[in-house]
């Protein structure tokens, strides 16, 4: 039985979910293809499990695997983790299937274009400079709900340039671990044009 981290960067609460299934179902999507950040100890993981302990009601508990030490990078400086604007969002919420890249306004409504998650993202990770690639991560807090019942999640990114504590290799081991569990998620996303 797991328990409560004792990181509180690794319990999310899930109390302003007006649907907890549904956020549940759509959160374990990205168990195994997205890399989760911790600011309190300034860790990556890239390996871990996701659990909602019947004794914690409306917690997600992230576990990071303790026999696979090597999948956590450290001395991940907060000043190198920055938020994106990007969301991603269920098909379902735009009347479509699959996943889909979106902008969120100031109000708090869908932005004027969503695209396919996995041609969007492509699309962003291409136009970056070789120095600044787009890596994106998940952190506490990204998970929301958005029109009272849909569940989303925002999008951070680590710079790598901006890490001054870890070495060349780390940072290239990095930028490699986030860009093959991303590929694992684009295998799962139906082919799409970008449109809309």
């Amino acid at each position: 039985m797991p328990e409560l981290p004792e990181n509180p960067d690794l319990s999310w609460d899930l109390d302003d979910f007006s649907n907890q299934d549904r956020a549940r179902d759509f959160v374990m999507q990205f168990e195994t293809t997205m890399c989760v950040y911790s600011a309190s100890v300034e860790q990556l993981y890239t390996s871990y499990e996701m659990f909602f302990p019947q004794e914690w009601q409306r917690k997600l508990v992230i576990l990071p695997d303790p026999q696979a030490y090597h999948d956590t990078f450290f001395n991940i400086h907060p000043r190198a983790v920055a938020a994106t604007g990007l969301y991603i969002i269920p098909g379902e919420l735009i009347g479509q299937d699959g996943l889909f890249l979106a902008n969120v306004d100031e109000n708090r409504t869908l932005g004027t274009r969503q695209v396919p998650f996995a041609a969007g993202m492509r699309a962003i990770m291409d136009n970056q400079a070789d120095d600044e690639p787009f890596l994106p991560i998940l952190a506490k807090g990204d998970l929301r709900e958005f029109e009272q019942s849909w569940p989303v999640l925002h999008l951070h990114r680590v710079r790598p340039g901006v890490l001054e504590k870890i070495s060349d290799l780390d940072r290239h081991s990095l930028a490699n671990v986030i860009y093959e569990k991303l590929e694992t998620l684009f295998l799962s996303c139906p082919k799409a044009p970008i449109g809309n």
